[in-house]
């Protein structure tokens, strides 16, 4: 256990923690926007992987990992706008949407791989993965100055772009949505959609926006995926990231800050499922770990929020008697 334990305290482990946490929270991020606009996207896990495919795809024809972002990046937001609009303009409910992008994030990945790639599905799993060299993966960054410091500098130095642009999304996420009138505007639609309406804000248009945003965000999680995480695609690559996303959105209280601690808890989570797996642990009982820690994360949420809503109706009872 002792010898365990000295594992864990390594800036390996630490650093491990950080890469895995970044997809989730992006993810996250796409989460908690819907949810200041007053609708929830559980679609994340299709985005994600269909933005994956084409930054995999675009990055080996282009032969830059620079215009595969691009392509994932337009992919997610693409289909966020097509999944906008069955929701609000078809009036479709956005859950049953989200689960139908989903479904086809599954299946749906695999048969665009077989055509574009005219793989069958034995060779697409083992090929595509190797789709992507690492000249055009997108580039890990050394921080100078940090890199010399003992132990801190092996964790947070050497990560990847999209590494360090996931906790700076995480504080601009913030600042856009409690410091600039659009933000102000999407959670003014999620309190109250009518009051935010009968002063001259566009519902519709927030709406849009706001899963346009997701929709961005999931796209530099699905190129996170397979251009950073892995050289390349695979099918169902993402593996349930997208709702660990909702998790945390869920644990954060929909906050950027919460969600991106709930993420490193997420990330932590897998990181030492991953760890057990490597110690001999068998695999079937170490890959769960971060699944399970998410429900018993959820219980424990659920049971704080019970509490806390229960201290405010005593305390609003309290004050209607003492009236």
């Amino acid at each position: 256990m002792l010898n365990f334990l000295k594992i864990l305290a390594t800036p390996e482990f630490f650093f491990s923690i950080i890469r895995i946490s970044a997809p989730i929270i992006f993810a996250t991020l796409a989460a908690i926007v819907v949810e200041k606009a007053g609708f929830a996207n559980i679609g994340l896990e299709g985005l994600m992987m269909f933005s994956a495919l084409s930054g995999s795809l675009v990055s080996f024809y282009a032969g830059s990992w620079f215009w595969g972002l691009l392509g994932a990046l337009a992919t997610g937001v693409l289909l966020s706008l097509v999944m906008g609009f069955f929701a609000f303009r078809l009036k479709t409910d956005i859950i049953l949407v989200g689960i139908a992008m989903n479904m086809m994030g599954s299946g749906g990945t695999l048969f665009l791989c077989k055509v574009i790639t005219n793989l069958t599905q034995g060779k697409a799993m083992a090929s595509t993965t190797g789709l992507i060299t690492k000249s055009l993966c997108i580039p890990n960054i050394t921080l100078p100055l940090i890199n010399k410091i003992p132990f801190l500098g092996a964790v947070l130095s050497g990560h990847n772009l999209l590494t360090y642009l996931a906790f700076l999304f995480c504080l601009l996420t913030s600042i856009m949505l409690y410091k600039t009138p659009l933000g102000l505007n999407i959670c003014a639609v999620g309190e109250n959609s009518n009051a935010a309406a009968s002063v001259g804000v566009s519902v519709l248009k927030i709406k849009y926006i706001a899963i346009m945003f997701s929709g961005l965000m999931s796209g530099f999680g699905g190129a996170f995926m397979s251009m950073a995480y892995a050289q390349g695609w695979s099918q169902d690559m993402v593996s349930g990231r997208g709702f660990i996303a909702l998790a945390a959105q869920a644990m954060g209280g929909g906050e950027c800050l919460g969600g991106l601690l709930s993420s490193l808890v997420f990330g932590f989570a897998q990181a030492l499922g991953i760890k057990f797996s490597a110690v001999g642990l068998d695999s079937n009982l170490a890959s769960p770990i971060p699944y399970a820690v998410t429900i018993v994360g959820l219980v424990i949420f659920a049971m704080a929020r019970r509490r806390k809503a229960r201290k405010q109706h005593s305390a609003a009872a309290l004050e209607k008697a003492e009236q």
